[in-house]
């Protein structure tokens, strides 16, 4: 049998073979030059050591990067490389393609052009490999140079974009295709604008109207928005709209799907014409979709494609009464100025503009001309009437005035109604003036609302019959809010929708939307008999006041016009839920009817508004998403952004419904977001609608109480002082969880006492956030007590700095006593770390902290336990000595803090005298502090 043995085996017997070592193989590679190492291994058979050339192109690269040559040798046996037959050797190549190019552009002085002349065009041809692992190796190495900016604007424009061009033939692989389109769509945010206009968006749109292959639609309507972001609103209008719409009523559900997600996206590529009066209506035939999947997406992109309707003039975020532009207005003048941007946000009303004629100085401001620049201004609705009124005829109601008018049936004079135009004549009379101050005291502004009355004026016989003879020199179109009724056309769209539902009967879902269909067909027609029996009331109404013998007014008009009442139906809303006026809870009742009118608006389509309304319905639950009241929640903040503080009473039914949401999910989310609510709707309606649900999110499950005290200091400090003081009692119930191991729960109070600590009285302080305080220093997780230990420091300065500072030094003095002379050591090492803490974030004067914290300090050197004397030696060491207080006094202070670190450095502890005779310079004191908290707890 022959023996096999290494060539170290010099036997000479002819039976042994000797055979080479590993061993000699490194040594002949080690001889081989980079380029001769390269040719060895890539010409192999084996696979393995192919794809080992592959990966060691970069590291070969850096190896000859002196030499040009070589370099250029190198960068021709990747494009050899690159014919390999085997797929894992192609796309291992691939992914040191991104890495060789940023090789390539660092060194260009050397090689200039490579990546142009011989890298890109092998990434461009892999796009077409026949392996589909190959391809997607490719696609991510081109969206990475583009994200890099690796790859020149010629070369994207000269050789990428017609590859990709040409593989969305129509004769092209349908996998190929459908990945080139999804490239398209995502290179091109990073080409920009004009190579997509010119280049991507043609193709872009024809392959939007692909009718052979719906995956090719659907990767076109899931990128469209980022389509239409890119080429802008002119592109996006003329090009894109149109192949927008025809996605979006796809055969396919995939396709209207990808159509809803990306819904927002699209609108705010639009003008808000186009997004009020098509993107909406086509939103509805989303939401309305046979398929189930489709409205799901639909409703929850609604909360985001209602934002964009956002607009910063009405949106109510400048309506700050603490402003700087209103901090030299009066105040009277400063409510008036305040009040009607409320209920005018689209009219521009400066300061100094709003008269302060003694007048006209507690009435509403100059209506008449307010009304002129909010109807230039303002658009017209199909559910608004036009009407040329006489501008003398703005009439302002009293509560006194309407009294005697109802006591008085035989005055038919309008008493009750009263010119707000300047006299030409100069000062008006005593009478007047005295009328004025009567009419409009701040009693009576806030004072309960005056009933409805509905002034109307129907002209039956003719242009001739008129209320006044005279004819008025001018007028103006005056918008003012119709009916909210159902036109002919919107019930004859559903009509339609109905006849085409029903073939589809049997499907479940689709006979929900054929119930909610019918049901407002049927109330659209109990709305117009509804108009007609309000107008018949009207009529004798006006009888009764005697409109009829108003003067100097001339008024044309088709249908009903309750101009007097829609003021006093805004003001009743306004009062009831910005000042929380208690006659008005207590003695409004609405009636359906009534309740229906409170939630219309005019920031987004009325229609849209309905429907994220009607996410809250149980129904949804079953025949949308489970999680739909969840998405509600999420969105809500940016529909109550868009559509303002003076619309929030059309949200807050829905917001009270999903706070008390079965699912704890919904209810997190609120409590996630109360405080960004709060900041749009203001300290007012916060406290009278959100406080409330606040306290109750205070006591609901930890889950919940966690979204309440991450931002507690955010929603605390939007509060009134005296509102913010009674959620001091509440601070201490933050301690108790359901889960004692929710040791991040307690974390997060201690963080957020810090930031209260500015909101509060050193009294408050002293009384309500310390006990807390020191609590959590005791706590057993020792993230908990590091920021405890901020938390105590940062006490002890506010407390120390107040007028007078007995309080801080009650604090001190109990700290010493709880923590300093605990019979616990780790009570003793938490007084140290407390005085760490205050010395390197200067919350007390040095000569204050030897007075009252250093002497209890230095006793610790004599603990029995070592772990406090190895953090006593640190603190004194390391941040102590370098205070130049101790520096350069020669006071007994110093000479105490010498003789103490002297003993500790002739400690039995090998840790303390380390600590203790170390520079203070050599080590940091973060890590040497956190280490001992690891170490010692």
């Amino acid at each position: 049998m022959s023996l096999i043995v290494g060539v170290d085996d010099y036997s000479s017997e002819s039976d042994v073979i000797i055979i080479p070592s590993a061993l000699d193989f490194v040594s002949q590679d080690e001889m081989l030059t980079p380029l001769g190492r390269l040719d060895k291994y890539a010409a192999s058979e084996n696979v393995f050591n192919r794809q080992m050339v592959a990966r060691s192109l970069l590291d070969t690269l850096r190896e000859v990067c002196d030499d040009e040559r070589d370099c250029i040798a190198v960068l021709e046996r990747i494009s050899r490389l690159a014919d390999d037959s085997e797929p894992t050797v192609r796309a291992e190549l691939m992914e040191q393609v991104p890495h060789i190019a940023l090789f390539c552009q660092e060194n260009r002085p050397s090689i200039p052009y490579a990546f142009s002349k011989y890298l890109l065009p092998i990434v461009v041809r892999y796009l077409a490999d026949q392996n589909n692992q190959v391809r997607k190796t490719s696609q991510a190495a081109l969206l990475a140079l583009l994200e890099q900016e690796l790859i020149e604007r010629f070369d994207v424009e000269t050789k990428v974009c017609p590859v990709l061009i040409e593989l969305t033939a129509p004769d092209s692989n349908d996998d190929v295709k459908t990945e080139a389109v999804a490239i398209m769509c995502k290179m091109a945010p990073m080409v920009g604008k004009d190579i997509t206009e010119r280049l991507i968006l043609p193709r872009f749109c024809e392959m939007c109207c692909d009718c052979r292959m719906f995956h090719v639609r659907k990767v076109c309507a899931a990128n469209f928005g980022d389509i239409c972001s890119v080429v802008g609103q002119q592109a996006t209008e003329e090009m894109l709209l149109p192949r927008f719409f025809q996605l979006c009523s796809d055969n396919v559900w995939g396709v209207r799907k990808a159509c809803a997600e990306c819904f927002m996206a699209v609108s705010c590529a639009t003008c808000q014409e186009i997004r009020r009066t098509k993107l909406s209506a086509l939103f509805i035939n989303l939401i309305s979709d046979p398929s189930r999947w489709v409205r799901q997406a639909a409703f929850q992109s609604l909360g985001p494609f209602i934002s964009t309707f956002a607009n910063p003039s009405s949106s109510g975020q400048y309506f700050k009464e603490e402003s700087k532009s209103s901090e030299d207005t009066p105040v009277e003048d400063k409510n008036r100025y305040d009040f009607f941007k409320l209920w005018f946000p689209d009219v521009q009303i400066r300061p100094e503009d709003v008269t302060s004629d003694p007048s006209i100085s507690n009435s509403s401001v100059k209506l008449e001309n307010m009304v002129e620049d909010h109807a230039e201004t303002s658009r017209k609705s199909p559910g608004e009437i036009s009407v040329p009124v006489d501008s003398s005829l703005l009439c302002t109601l009293s509560s006194e005035s309407h009294q005697e008018a109802a006591s008085n049936e035989n005055d038919k004079k309008p008493a009750n109604c009263k010119s707000a135009l300047r006299p030409e004549g100069g000062a008006s009379s005593p009478d007047s003036a005295l009328l004025d101050q009567e009419l409009y005291n701040s009693f009576h502004f806030w004072r309960t609302p005056l009933p409805e009355i509905d002034l109307d004026i129907e002209l039956e016989q003719g242009s001739g019959d008129t209320l006044s003879p005279e004819t008025p020199e001018e007028t103006s179109e005056v918008t003012v809010p119709g009916s909210s009724n159902i036109t002919m056309a919107t019930r004859k769209e559903l009509e339609e929708m109905i006849e085409n539902l029903e073939p589809h009967i049997d499907d479940p879902d689709v006979k929900a939307q054929v119930d909610v269909l019918s049901a407002a067909l049927r109330a659209s027609s109990l709305d117009a008999h509804e108009e007609a029996s309000d107008a018949e009331k009207r009529s004798d109404v006006q009888d009764e006041l005697g409109v009829n013998g108003l003067p100097n007014c001339k008024i044309n008009h088709d249908a009903s016009v309750p101009l007097i009442s829609d003021a006093v139906e805004n003001m009743d809303s306004a009062l009831r839920y910005i000042h929380n006026d208690s006659d008005l809870s207590t003695n409004s009742s609405f009636s359906p009817d009534e309740e229906r009118r409170s939630k219309v608006q005019d920031v987004v389509p009325q229609a849209l508004l309905d429907q994220y309304l009607s996410m809250t319905d149980p129904s949804r639950a079953q025949t949308v998403d489970t999680e739909i009241a969840k998405h509600c929640a999420y969105s809500l903040p940016g529909v109550a952004l868009t559509l303002g503080r003076q619309n929030w009473h059309c949200l807050r039914e829905t917001y009270e419904t999903l706070a008390s949401d079965m699912q704890w999910k919904v209810r997190r989310t609120l409590a996630f977001s109360i405080h960004e609510l709060a900041v749009i709707l203001g300290d007012q309606l916060t406290a009278a609608d959100l406080v409330p649900i606040f306290n109750g999110f205070l006591k609901d499950l930890d889950e919940v109480r966690i979204g309440v005290l991450k931002h507690l200091h955010d929603f605390l400090k939007l509060l009134h002082i005296d509102k913010r003081r009674e959620y001091l009692y509440q601070l201490q119930e933050f301690l108790v969880t359901d889960n004692s191991r929710n040791w991040r729960f307690r974390a997060e109070l201690a963080e957020q006492l810090i930031l209260l600590l500015e909101l509060y009285s050193p009294r408050d302080v002293y009384d309500y956030l310390r006990p807390i305080a020191l609590n959590l220093c005791a706590d057993k997780v020792s993230s908990v007590r590091w920021i405890s230990y901020k938390l105590v420091s940062e006490m002890v300065k506010k407390l120390h700095t107040a007028t007078p500072p007995t309080f801080g030094v009650d604090l001190i003095n109990e700290l010493v006593e709880n923590f300093g002379r605990c019979p616990k050591w780790s009570g003793r090492q938490a007084f140290v770390f407390v005085c760490q803490t205050v010395i390197e974030d200067d919350c007390l004067p040095m000569d204050q902290f030897a007075v009252h914290l250093m002497p209890q300090l230095l006793t610790l050197a004599n603990d029995r336990v070592p772990n406090v004397r190895v953090l006593l030696a640190k603190t004194l060491r390391q941040t102590l000595l370098e205070k130049e207080y101790f520096l350069t006094s020669a006071s007994c202070h110093q000479e105490a803090v010498e003789q103490t670190i002297m003993a500790l450095q002739m400690d039995r502890d090998s840790d303390v005298k380390y600590f203790a005779s170390i520079h203070p310079a050599s080590t940091k004191i973060s890590d040497d502090a956190m280490s001992t908290a690891s170490s010692t707890y």
